[in-house]
């Protein structure tokens, strides 16, 4: 995995507004995407999004990795299954606030640790809020312990490809070098403008 150079840790700003919604937006749409279908396994379905909320986490900041974790999965269910759309807005929500959280305020000496150690709390955080979820909107925690399996493969393989995309992939430094600032550039340019 690729480490980031001093700068590119230093990039902590998306470059303007406009930016981060543009971003957040994309990202959000990505994720009503994936969450609108599913990839048949035996059993179930095989749910994508994890994908995207796991790589927006470890990219954006815990606002944008919120919207786009729990309001895009929320839209996603709104559209096309909305029995679970609060489970989905509530448990990747907090699936992608707490990546974003340990990524991006915890070991940002060691950016790839910390985005494995996120994505490996996000995974208990969608494991278990959905186990739970369904077991309230279903009734029954026999149908929550039924679809444990799918969940856990979901967020497995979510999580693999999303560090597979930021790190091996660079995606994590192609972002930082195109979409933030450093903080030198802000202060050496803050001067200037008075």
């Amino acid at each position: 995995m690729a480490v980031l150079t001093k700068a590119q840790r230093n990039h902590t700003t998306l470059r303007s507004g406009a930016l981060w919604l543009s971003t957040t937006a994309l990202f959000l749409a990505l994720n009503i995407g994936l969450s609108s279908f599913g990839v048949p396994v035996p059993g179930g379905h095989l749910y994508l999004n994890d994908i995207v909320i796991c790589t927006a986490a470890i990219l954006l900041d815990p606002l944008a990795a919120f919207l786009v974790g729990g309001v895009g999965a929320f839209l996603g269910d709104l559209l096309f299954y909305p029995t679970p759309m609060f489970v989905s807005l509530v448990t990747h929500g907090l699936q992608a606030v707490a990546i974003s959280l340990i990524v991006h305020r915890r070991l940002r000496e060691k950016p790839a640790l910390a985005s494995v150690i996120g994505v490996s709390v996000g995974a208990v955080i969608m494991v278990a809020g959905y186990s739970l979820g369904r077991a309230f909107l279903y009734s029954t925690p026999e149908y929550a312990l039924l679809k444990l399996p799918f969940q856990i493969l979901q967020t497995g393989v979510g999580s693999a490809l999303a560090l597979l995309l930021c790190y091996k992939l660079k995606l994590v430094e192609i972002f930082h070098k195109h979409f933030l600032k450093d903080e030198e550039e802000t202060e050496t340019a803050a001067p200037a403008k008075q």
